[in-house]
């Protein structure tokens, strides 16, 4: 059966998985929408594929949907975030698989 994944990801880090999914030969349509509490712009991907291919997929998004970001430790509240680390990952994807029943091209 085939699954369409919906992937709701930062903009920056939708084109990391964009590219990362056109090198693996998957192919994606993507709309940019806007949302969230300070409406930042988002990519919605829409990926069909097969089931054996669900894994490689999400193994993708997962390799390209955070981004390490290098603080000032001289920030208290980055302090809090960072714990002595130098860097905090931001972003991350929200994804959604459900089953395809029928795929038409007109």
């Amino acid at each position: 059966m085939n699954k369409m994944i919906m992937v709701i990801i930062p903009r920056d880090e939708g084109e990391l998985v964009l590219d990362a999914l056109i090198e693996e030969g998957h192919s994606a349509t993507f709309i940019e929408t806007k949302g969230g509490m300070l409406r930042q712009s988002q990519y919605t991907l829409f990926i069909a594929i097969q089931d054996e291919h669900i894994d490689s997929v999400c193994n993708i998004i997962k390799a390209h949907c955070k981004v390490d970001m290098d603080v000032d430790e001289q920030d208290s509240i980055q302090q809090d975030l960072i714990q002595n680390s130098g860097s905090i990952k931001l972003g991350g994807a929200v994804v959604f698989i459900w089953n395809l029943n029928r795929i038409d091209t007109y």
